[in-house]
């Protein structure tokens, strides 16, 4: 999942150009990886066609234009997979330029990836630099760790390739963060993949929790993470965050951020913080258009930007019910005193699948027990914060 802002929309504003937001997947579910835990390879075995190919630069003009023309404000094209470089640096090049060729006045246009990195070259990182992407390399901590998750299809560790590229980046001024998927593996070591990161001057991050496929029984692989080594692995995190923050250095991480801006008044940017999905528009490589990046089934196609208008897409996403079933909480949601930190989470972290319904969210024990842990701190934090403005 990208490190940029999820924009909603409103509900009911036909008559309103709002800002738009679209995840594309340039290369569908293909990828020169072979990561352990890749959510991605499991959703997409669970449709009828596992991978759309690449997408054409027609396609991509296409949603340009539709994305632009609807669009207020700003406009903002995210691209991941599968692995986005996979489509070639000329498909992004085409991006700038049809960018340019349907601007408007008083609409910004952003652009963000999400990327393994091991493709990346010396062309790509200036590119990137020059033209003022947001990008998430993918890190999964130190050399053991990663590489014992993220390899290479012949069974590589992908490591020093990263480093390699975070290199690139730094040299070619590209704008960053490291995304880190937290597995078993990651919980046992958050202590020292902190201090690496560090070290390395890694100062914004994103920790997203490993999900189970989708017919599995939660916590039966060898990286599954159980709710009580997440509770073990927030706490741990939150001490070093804390500890750096009291030196003066602040360390972007998103989660820990989100719930300071929830604390300060704020709607959070994170959507599986909300409580609610959110309008959304995953795009796949044939146009198709989907409500959630962990949705992208069959089932849950809403349209197909080549053929559809975003009117029309927002009527077949109310049709299949998806937002308002996001809204469901479990009976003990409600009463909890940490509901409004937690809004019950995200909804893929919650949905039962074999009957359709939500359940309690499968980290529950976690957060409740790390919001006790960490709440007086995060006041603290919330009430520095205020003291400057």
């Amino acid at each position: 999942m990208l490190f940029v802002r999820s924009i909603e929309l409103k509900n009911g504003s036909d008559n309103i150009m709002p800002p738009i937001h679209l995840l594309i997947k340039p290369a569908s579910s293909g990828c020169n990886l072979a990561c352990k835990y890749c959510f991605y390879a499991d959703v997409s075995d669970h449709r009828s066609v596992k991978s759309y190919g690449k997408m054409t630069v027609e396609t991509l003009e296409v949603l340009v234009k539709k994305a632009m023309e609807r669009a207020e404000g700003s406009c903002t094209f995210a691209f991941q997979g599968g692995e986005p470089t996979l489509v070639g640096l000329g498909f992004y090049e085409e991006l700038v330029r049809l960018e340019k060729k349907y601007a408007k006045p008083g609409l910004t246009v952003q652009n963000a990836i999400q990327t393994n990195g091991t493709l990346i070259t010396e062309e790509w990182a200036k590119f990137l630099g020059k033209n003022h992407f947001l990008v998430g390399l993918s890190v999964d901590g130190t050399k053991e760790v990663n590489d014992g998750l993220r390899c290479f299809r012949n069974g590589e560790g992908t490591f020093e390739r990263l480093m390699e590229t975070a290199a690139l980046f730094d040299q070619y001024k590209v704008e960053y963060n490291i995304l880190t998927v937290v597995t078993k593996q990651v919980t046992k070591n958050i202590k020292e993949i902190y201090d690496f990161y560090i070290a390395h001057n890694f100062r914004y991050l994103q920790f997203i929790p490993c999900l189970d496929d989708i017919q599995d029984e939660k916590g039966s692989k060898d990286y599954s993470l159980l709710p009580e080594d997440y509770e073990v692995f927030l706490k741990d995190l939150f001490d070093k965050w804390y500890e750096t923050l009291r030196k003066g250095e602040f360390i972007y991480i998103r989660y820990f951020e989100n719930l300071l801006q929830k604390m300060l008044g704020y709607y959070p940017e994170a959507c599986g913080m909300m409580g609610t999905c959110t309008h959304q528009y995953v795009i796949e490589a044939d146009g198709g258009v989907y409500p959630c990046d962990f949705y992208v089934m069959d089932e849950y196609k809403i349209g197909n930007l080549l053929t559809d208008d975003f009117e029309t897409l927002e009527v077949n996403r109310t049709a299949i019910n998806f937002i308002p079933q996001s809204q469901a909480k479990d009976s003990g949601c409600m009463k909890c005193k940490w509901y409004r930190l937690c809004h019950g989470g995200c909804r893929r972290d919650r949905d039962q699948f074999d009957n359709g319904k939500m359940g309690r969210n499968y980290f529950c024990r976690a957060y409740k027990t790390f919001f006790k842990y960490s709440y007086p701190r995060l006041e603290e934090v919330a009430k520095m914060i205020l003291s400057r403005r």
